[in-house]
């Protein structure tokens, strides 16, 4: 070759896990607070039908145990544990987990423990098995992706179910970034996922998740809060600029007088897979 361009003759020699994270160490703003999202983190739960979608597609009996991977404050964790055996919810964030166990008390759920670790430094020989794993959009910014999905299809008996960010899924974002003239990272597609886990000879389903209701909002000043803008990454001329962007694109709903845009609809794939025998 003339070039300086690596040439691959045979495309399963792609290291998938290494591009992945290589996408991820160049996009400066994976990482957020999560101590400090968690008080207002379960406002965002509810501005789609993501969480409804979602569990309508899991697989869950009376007598599964199931480890949430990554449960937050809870939104799907809770309603999990009442179709359930029992539930851990693991996350890295105690200001989450403290919500999560506060939730429980109040809605009288005795059947979820916590443990606040780092997904990347899940094992089996901590955790043991479990019959679900529930990994729900919790494993984009993750760059030791390979060893953490080899860990979850160990730990899981029966079934795994992963979310991950769908193509569409930050369309108003971007073109805001856009407008400001900011070139915005994107996470890593999906389909890096699919072909790490076809490498370690796992075949997964995958399935966009129907979701249709658009997020609606009481005003400026919560859209600015859903978190996907990343207020705390901004400038305050960028701050002012994002209000323009929001009461420029966003219509009052005549009926509901909430705010929405029929373009900002979460997009999020669903991979799953059967362990063999099971």
């Amino acid at each position: 070759m003339t070039d300086n361009k690596r040439h691959i003759e045979n495309p399963e020699d792609i290291d998938w896990a290494y591009f992945w994270g290589k996408k991820l160490e160049s996009k400066k703003d994976r990482q957020k607070n999560w101590d400090k999202a968690a008080p207002h983190f379960h406002k965002s739960n509810k501005r789609d039908d993501y969480r409804k979608t979602l569990l309508n597609s899991l697989k869950i009996t009376k007598e599964d145990t199931v480890l949430d991977i990554g449960c937050g404050e809870g939104s799907i964790t809770i309603p999990i544990a009442k179709k359930a055996k029992s539930v851990t919810g693991l996350d890295s964030s105690s200001g989450m987990l403290k919500i999560l166990n506060e939730k429980c008390k109040k809605e009288g759920v005795d059947n979820v423990t916590t443990i606040q670790k780092p997904i990347e430094e899940i094992s089996i020989d901590e955790l043991g098995h479990f019959d679900i794993i529930v990994a729900s959009r919790s494993l984009n910014s993750i760059i030791p992706i390979e060893r953490v999905l080899k860990t979850i299809n160990e730990i899981a008996n029966k079934y795994v179910y992963i979310t991950l960010f769908g193509p569409d899924n930050w369309r108003i974002e971007r073109d805001f970034q856009e407008s400001i003239g900011n070139n915005p990272k994107d996470f890593p597609p999906y389909t890096y996922i699919i072909q790490i886990l076809y490498n370690l000879d796992i075949y997964a389903n995958v399935e966009r998740l129907p979701i249709t209701s658009h997020r609606e909002y009481n005003n400026i000043g919560e859209a600015m809060d859903n978190g996907k803008f990343r207020v705390d990454l901004l400038s305050d001329e960028e701050i002012e600029k994002l209000k323009a962007y929001l009461r420029d694109i966003l219509k009052k709903d005549s009926k509901t007088g909430k705010l929405y845009n029929e373009r900002d609809v979460a997009d999020w794939i669903l991979l799953w897979w059967k362990k063999d025998g099971k």
